[in-house]
């Protein structure tokens, strides 16, 4: 159930962003940046992406979560596609969809990491920092964020960067402030 809710909860966070020309960090914007560019769609891009974390996650993280992260990613990419035929928008406004599509895709996300599940990527290395070293997940996420809205200089417009680095900053608060070592962990 957590692994469908969050996921849910992701991808309906990309397709506000999408819909808007937005961005985000991780795996997720740099998946982003390839469909502005390509026209591939998101799903697709995301899922190739992270194909190459799943040995670090195996490694470092084990079987259970591998598995259970590669589920995500391939619900996030399965429910990306489909929220197309799902939801249809007349007007969205870009402020709108950077605040609430990052609110969206950190709940969904907590939800995730609570369950010992990520998206992949630069997620995977997030959770090993904060386990193995104490590092938060969400700061550490953060600065990587920041570093892939200024590669999107070219991408975006200086408004849709602007209007992201707050949809980005608003999602990592709140896994910063909501995951932390000690607090509720699900069991999956």
């Amino acid at each position: 159930m957590a692994l469908i809710m969050g996921t849910l909860l992701v991808s309906l966070g990309m397709l506000l962003y999408t819909k808007s020309m937005l961005l985000v960090g991780s795996t997720a914007g740099i998946a982003l940046l390839l469909q502005y560019i390509s026209g591939y769609s998101f799903g697709l891009v995301f899922f190739i992406i992270n194909l190459p974390f799943y040995l670090l996650a195996w490694k470092r993280l084990g079987w259970k979560f591998t598995l259970r992260t590669f589920i995500a990613v391939g619900l996030v990419s399965i429910f990306s596609r489909l929220n197309g035929d799902w939801i249809d928008f007349s007007h969205l406004s870009p402020l709108y969809a950077a605040i609430i599509g990052g609110m969206l895709s950190g709940v969904g996300l907590l939800i995730l990491f609570r369950h010992r599940t990520g998206l992949g990527g630069i997620n995977i290395l997030a959770i090993y920092l904060q386990e193995n070293f104490g590092i938060r997940a969400g700061f550490f996420q953060l600065g990587l964020d920041l570093a892939i809205l200024v590669a999107s200089l070219f991408v975006l417009s200086p408004e849709g960067i602007l209007l992201s680095i707050i949809g980005a900053t608003i999602l990592n608060v709140i896994l910063a402030v909501n995951h932390k070592p000690g607090r509720y962990h699900g069991f999956s």
